[in-house]
């Protein structure tokens, strides 16, 4: 059962998603906000009103019994109903009528919640509908990235000075009883989360850290595109599709090494950075090549939540791989202020009881497996979140630079297909 809130929480944090939503669209022309019709991305004008429309809808409608604002929203905006390939050409709103509706679901939501606690229906629901648009935050982030869009302004200085440097080696992770997933009295979950249940676990080594730019590119030189044998049939097969020779936005720089596009610049390659917008083929490519493979999610959870008794994994978890405390900067490079990766050796404070670092924020990170349910398995009142994806995606673990840092824990799944390198993903390996 979801716990409790205050309700002057949920205000606070629809606020701020509120206001992280319209800094992202800021300096952007009406060409920009529709951009080109791309199956990885959706056009910016429309995604807000679908936020907008997500809280009307799951809030306002469905458990309060309000009218609908937009009386032609369902036709227009719920993702369920509206195919992909049609959103550049419904009569949206514009971008100003847009905002407005944003802005009048938002109120609407704020002002039937009293002083106190929120109730636990109002408590799982705002807070979900609020990740709902943090997940979509992350989304217009890479989408700018994507079609080569200026870096958002987002108001406040870069994320602190990082550490720097690598960090090498492999962390010893005990085998044992693990329980994968979410507990009943978790204080927030979603549903795919559900439910904890105990996994056994044989010893493992697992890396410290993520594959850096400078071990991906030592692939790259190697000819790792050009190897067949190091690519499983369905990667070979996107290979060829893609005509892929490098991760996507890297640039051959010559005598300087290799470039990426940032947006809308071209920068040096840093080294000690982890490799970002890779898919779940190239990262398994360079495991064949290496001699590592991906962890399956259970490995990566015990490495990341897991706490060593004597030999064995303990029977307890944590929340976050540093303990109990909600995330701030000095743990995880999260929330969109660096605008970008940093170093994999920054930010000490943030390791797991194992010694992995960066198991939260700066890449998601691909594991080996199928997207699928836990035994006991229920949907939640947004039906669609995880069950449509269920056999046909891979799981993502640990959140990226740009992911929020209230909807994170350790246990949370995000799940896309192995093809998708548009998204903010690197991986890191075990030792096989």
């Amino acid at each position: 059962m979801t716990q409790r809130v205050p309700t002057d929480h949920l205000a606070a944090i629809m606020e701020e998603a509120h206001r992280r939503s319209i800094a992202l669209t800021v300096g952007l022309d009406e060409d920009q906000l529709m951009g080109p019709q791309l199956p990885i991305v959706n056009p910016l004008r429309w995604e807000i009103g679908h936020v907008a429309w997500f809280y009307e809808n799951f809030i306002l409608r469905d458990l309060y019994g309000h009218a609908p604002v937009v009386p032609q929203g369902d036709e227009l905006y719920d993702s369920a109903a509206v195919l992909h390939e049609t959103r550049w050409n419904l009569p949206l709103l514009g971008m100003e009528e847009t905002v407005r509706y944003a802005e009048t679901v938002k109120d609407r939501c704020l002002e039937r919640l009293g002083p106190g606690m929120a109730s636990e229906r109002d408590s799982f629901m705002y807070q979900f509908a609020t990740f709902h648009e943090d997940m979509h935050t992350e989304a217009y982030i890479y989408t700018r990235q994507t079609l080569g869009y200026p870096a958002p302004r987002l108001g406040k200085p870069a994320h602190g000075a990082p550490t720097g440097g690598g960090h090498p080696g492999d962390a010893s992770v005990p085998g044992g009883t693990f329980r994968l997933g979410a507990e009943h009295d978790a204080r927030f979950r979603y549903d795919n989360e559900k439910w904890a249940h105990p996994v056994r676990v044989a010893p493992f080594l697992i890396a410290k850290a993520p594959v850096t730019n400078a071990e991906f590119a030592e692939f790259v030189d190697a000819g790792g595109y050009r190897r067949r044998e190091l690519w499983s049939e369905a990667g070979w097969a996107w290979r060829e599709r893609a005509g892929a020779s490098l991760p996507a936005y890297w640039v051959s720089g010559g005598a300087d090494g290799f470039r990426m596009r940032r947006f809308d610049e071209t920068v040096l390659l840093a080294p000690d950075e982890p490799v970002i917008h890779v898919n779940w083929f190239e990262a398994n490519a360079w495991c064949a090549w290496a001699g590592r493979r991906l962890p399956t999610e259970t490995e990566w959870e015990a490495a990341a939540l897991g706490e060593p008794e004597g030999d064995r994994l303990a029977a307890t978890k944590r929340t976050y791989p540093w303990g109990e405390a909600p995330p701030e900067p000095r743990h995880a490079n999260l929330d969109g202020w660096s605008l970008g990766c940093i170093a994999v050796g920054s930010l000490p404070d943030g390791d797991s009881a194992f010694g992995c670092r960066q198991m939260l924020g700066n890449v998601w990170e691909w594991t080996a497996d199928t997207f699928e349910p836990f035994p006991g398995f229920r949907p939640d009142s947004y039906r669609d979140y995880s069950e449509t994806q269920f056999h046909r995606t891979k799981v993502l673990r640990g959140g990226a630079w740009a992911t929020r840092n209230r909807m994170l824990t350790g246990r949370y799944r995000n799940f896309f297909g192995p093809e998708r390198r548009d998204i903010m993903a690197g991986f890191r390996t075990v030792r096989t």
